[in-house]
């Protein structure tokens, strides 16, 4: 796929001959860097330059409008699909874009495992990234013959006024857990941070919210709710070697299993019903997950499922859906990642060893922080005893295979579709994937 340039950047190394360069936040460390890669205009809050500039009181402010100014024309028909919340945005985004795809309505998806266009990827840094690269991405897309953008839209980028200059045909609430909050500090503040999705639908946007989440059953916009107790409601939920459930009374069987993908599946299903689309199983039955969203790779007759699962909430969900389908033991491997939110270890380590048999505590993401510092926050106030500290991950795996013995399950979570371990500011390979498939090779 061909990228999709715009005169303005706010990235210098990006900056091609007589483009503009406009300075948000620490950018203006780099102007003389943009002016020596051809720069011919420098949008900043302060200074003098050897090339021509502008002087604005808000960068950020400045480049919103300028690309409203701009650009928003081109893509002001695109039908963009903004999801929030703090679980299930990946999974929930990747089902609408396949879905739409496999409808012949053309889909981007833009989020945590990519940028997608045609089945072909590319890595993004962020969730959700900055309002030029959006931009870019969303006029590649329609260039090729996409109208539709289904995104993440996180709670920082909502916060950083990283997707002002959007206007979104859908915004949908799939939850609010305990998560980011080392950045916003309590979940008010967390909350106040996804409504702002609100602000950013066009005039006819469509508003759909997970009715059952405590946070986001307060938003009192007209919406549409969907739940076990809503006007869209969800019943007879069932998992065997699918998942069967009754949404809006309509019966459904998809590949992916646990009820919180029964609420994933059904936000995607009202997307599609509110553009116009019915009879929706078959298309349904066909829809993956994504890739390290509860992937199954099987060993003899144990399963092991690699997943995202970072978060309190989304641990519990996984070991419980888990236990719906299995009776023999469950095993975990896990840990926490460096310089995010402490509070949520202990948590995570506390329902790890009460709801498996056995947790092999290990290394995640650790950034700056002693690997070893984290376990300890996690197991120093640990009443039970059915975990182990295996601090580097490759053994951890390899112990935690070895474990499997007749059906069981080895559950590999907090980093799924990541190829890499951050350790202090660079990403070393790893692939949980891949040193599993080394392990039941041998």
């Amino acid at each position: 796929m061909g990228v999709f340039f715009l005169n303005i950047k706010d990235n210098s190394k990006k900056i091609n001959k007589g483009d503009i360069f406009i300075a948000l936040d620490k950018g203006h460390n780099y102007i003389d860097d943009a002016i020596k890669n051809g720069a011919s205009l420098i949008i900043a809050e302060y200074g003098n330059y050897s090339a021509k500039t502008l002087i604005v009181k808000n960068t950020r402010k400045y480049l919103i409008k300028y690309l409203k100014d701009t650009y928003y024309n081109e893509i002001k028909d695109m039908n963009i699909i903004g999801i929030t919340g703090t679980n299930g945005k990946t999974t929930t985004a990747y089902l609408i874009y396949q879905a739409l795809n496999l409808l012949g309505d053309k889909c981007a998806y833009i989020g945590t495992i990519g940028f997608y266009i045609n089945d072909k990827v590319r890595d993004l840094n962020n969730t959700t990234p900055d309002l030029i690269d959006l931009y870019e991405m969303i006029l590649e897309a329609k260039k090729e013959g996409c109208t539709n953008i289904v995104m993440e839209v996180s709670s920082h980028s909502l916060d950083q006024r990283r997707v002002d200059a959007i206007k979104f045909n859908y915004a949908l609430f799939t939850n609010l857990t305990k998560e980011h909050l080392n950045y916003h500090k309590d979940m008010n503040k967390y909350f106040k941070a996804k409504k702002r999705l609100l602000k950013l639908l066009k005039n006819n946007g469509k508003i759909i919210i997970n009715d059952d989440d405590k946070y986001f059953k307060k938003i009192k916009r007209k919406s549409i709710r969907i739940g076990f107790n809503s006007k869209y409601k969800i019943s007879d939920y069932k998992i065997k070697n699918n998942t069967s459930f009754i949404f809006n009374n309509k019966k459904y069987n998809m590949k992916l299993l646990g009820i919180y993908n029964v609420y994933n599946m059904s936000f995607c299903i009202k997307v599609l019903e509110c553009m116009g689309y019915n009879n929706l199983n078959k298309i349904i039955k066909k829809l993956d997950p994504p890739s390290g969203r509860m992937e199954i790779v099987k060993y003899r007759n144990n399963s092991i499922i690699i997943d995202y699962a970072h978060t309190p909430d989304a641990v519990t969900k996984i070991i419980s859906a888990v236990r719906e389908f299995s009776k023999n033991k469950i095993y975990i491997i896990i840990g926490c990642g460096g310089n995010r939110d402490i509070s949520k270890r202990p948590l995570m380590a506390e329902i790890a060893t009460s709801l498996s048999d056995y947790v092999i505590f290990t290394s995640d993401n650790p950034r700056f922080e002693n690997p070893l510092s984290i376990l300890d926050d996690m197991t120093n106030k640990l009443e039970n005893n059915n975990y182990e500290i295996v601090v580097n991950r490759k053994d951890a795996i390899k112990k935690g295979i070895h474990l499997l013995n007749n059906n069981d399950i080895l559950l590999l979570l907090g980093k799924g579709h990541e190829r890499y371990q951050i350790i202090e500011d660079k990403k070393i390979y790893f692939s949980d994937l891949e040193e599993v498939e080394l392990n039941i090779r041998r």
